[in-house]
């Protein structure tokens, strides 16, 4: 027995230095922080890497995790200003800034954190309709971050981001809900189906109100096209008869030619024969008779043919006819009546000084006495 008391106490020296060794090497992982107390107080931090400790002395009090963390709250009720009961999920993105604060400020972070989210979130919500909350989960988000950041801020913790994953009310506020979408679509359909109708009448008569006026420009321009026609063709035949020094037998055989073409009008209910028509047969009989000429509404003082001795030359000067421009002659005309209707104004007035000097003035003088022609004067009381 007495030789194994030796192996025994070797064996337990053995082991106590590999407690020993074991109690002081210590490897902090990447990404995490080591809190290290000294009988009981703190003593250090541990960074990343092999770090030794004093065995027996030295403690670990903490391993902290200071990558961020997200970590998801239950469904908590919250009550709007409108009274309605909805339910918030909420999300919290954190990141613990300081190991050793996390450690000694704060027993629990996690639980003060999902307390204090919670309160703030219902004063944020309480404030807020159902409608506001719906749409303004940002604005809720960036008040919850700055009030969680602000609380959590000397527990050496920093809320990046808050989020609310789903706002959930009742299912009979989602009917309703559901309806008032409904109605709103429908009418924004009808809308959008009364201004389409709206544009599509406007632009009709756009197009109505255009073709109008087009219609009336071809009609007015036909118009005075055809007048301008009408005009030339008067202009020319004028002409052409004074050129040709027409006698009163061909005028008086273009009369009676055409009556037939009045006859046969299809608007002609009563055929009217003219006064001027024995008168007319008369010139063409005494005419083509002994060659007398008559003192008729026809009389021709001037000898037939005494311009052209035949017929060729009566065409020759047709042909060589040359008309006056159509503006020209109207504007010639428009001329000669305002200058006829200036001469028959200046005798209307000089006719009205005459009459007014042969009036008696309104002054009480005695008429002018007209002189005596030879003739003897009358009395009242008849003749002397």
């Amino acid at each position: 027995m007495d030789v194994n008391i030796p192996l025994i106490v070797l064996g337990l020296i053995v082991l106590l230095v590999v407690i020993v060794v074991w109690r002081s090497v210590l490897i902090v992982q990447q990404g995490y922080q080591v809190v290290v107390e000294r009988l009981g107080s703190f003593n250090r931090i541990l960074e990343p890497g092999l770090r030794f400790l004093i065995p027996f002395f030295d403690g670990v009090r903490q391993r902290i995790d200071m990558r961020e963390q997200v970590v998801p709250f239950p469904p908590q009720p919250v009550i709007t200003s409108d009274n309605i009961n909805v339910s918030i999920d909420t999300v919290i993105y954190y990141q613990v800034t300081n190991a050793y604060a996390a450690t000694y400020e704060i027993a629990d972070p996690m639980t003060a954190i999902e307390q204090l989210a919670v309160t703030t979130l219902r004063n944020i919500i309480g404030t807020m309709d159902m409608e506001q909350a719906l749409t303004g989960r940002d604005r809720i988000n960036d008040q919850l971050r700055s009030v969680l950041d602000e609380a959590t801020g000397r527990w050496g913790i920093r809320v990046s981001r808050v989020e609310l994953k789903a706002i959930d009310p009742p299912r009979t506020v989602q009917g309703a809900m559901e309806q008032q979408m409904k109605a709103e679509r429908d009418r924004r359909a009808a809308i959008l189906t009364a201004e389409g109708v709206k544009q599509s009448q406007i632009l009709t008569a756009e197009g109505e109100k255009q073709a109008a006026i087009l219609t009336a420009e071809g009609q007015a321009q036909s118009t005075i096209l055809k007048a301008q026609g009408e005009s030339r063709a008067i202009l020319q035949v004028f002409d052409a008869i004074h050129k040709g020094n027409a006698d009163p037998k061909l005028l008086s055989y273009q009369y009676i030619k055409t009556l037939p073409e009045i006859a046969n009008s299809s608007s002609s209910k009563l055929w009217v024969i003219p006064t001027e028509l024995t008168a007319a047969l008369d010139s063409v009989a005494k005419g083509f008779g002994s060659g007398n000429k008559p003192n008729g509404p026809f009389e021709d003082d001037s000898p037939t043919g005494a311009d052209f001795d035949s017929a060729s030359e009566v065409a020759e000067s047709l042909a060589n006819t040359s008309l006056e421009d159509v503006d020209a002659a109207l504007a010639s005309a428009r001329g000669d009546a305002a200058q006829a209707s200036g001469e028959a104004a200046q005798a209307g007035e000089l006719g009205g000084r005459r009459h007014a000097a042969q009036q008696p003035s309104d002054s009480g003088s005695a008429p002018v006495p007209r002189p005596n022609d030879g003739r003897r004067p009358e009395t009242e009381g008849g003749a002397q």
